[in-house]
């Protein structure tokens, strides 16, 4: 995912977008072409890109005004995996975290990574079994292990998150 369609911009079909990506630039420049979710929305071609406010703005090639650009509300932007860039150590995309089994230190299982959520903070959403799901702050304090070959990372939580 390297952003989400939100509201219209204008009566001439510019679109808002929340960005999800280190690299706007690269993804959001003019023939740019986005795969959708849900598939059958794109892919969508960017016709122009501009910043107003802070808000990054997209024209799309075939829409032409509000209410074309009210029906791509919604719509998630997705990037082929091939086409991500390498991280460095210590970095990982979500769709690398999602499905990770966590554990504590002495190998517990506390369950699995559903989502990663970009509040103010970066948060794992932890499913576990039979209760509710755990929000785990994704810092090197809390999450000192991320082995993403083995299929696992390691939490280590502060007093009390586990009751939460």
């Amino acid at each position: 995912m390297v952003g989400r369609i939100g509201r219209p911009h204008g009566v001439r079909g510019e679109v808002t977008v929340e960005v999800r990506t280190d690299d706007p630039d690269r993804r959001f420049r003019p023939g740019a072409v986005l795969a959708t979710e849900p598939a059958d929305r794109g892919p969508l071609t960017v016709e122009s890109v501009k910043w107003h406010s802070g808000t990054l703005l997209l024209r799309i090639e075939g829409v032409a005004d509000r209410q074309a650009a009210d029906e791509l509300r919604n719509t998630v932007l997705v990037v082929e995996v091939a086409d991500l860039p390498e991280l460095e150590d210590d970095s990982f995309y979500d769709h690398q975290l999602v499905g990770l089994e966590v554990r504590l230190t002495d190998g517990t299982v506390v369950g699995t990574v559903s989502a990663v959520r970009h509040d103010a903070a970066e948060l794992l959403v932890v499913r576990r079994p039979g209760t509710h799901d755990l929000l785990v702050p994704f810092v090197r304090a809390i999450v000192p292990t991320v082995d993403v070959a083995a299929g696992h990372l390691v939490i280590t939580p502060p007093e009390g998150l586990l009751e939460l």
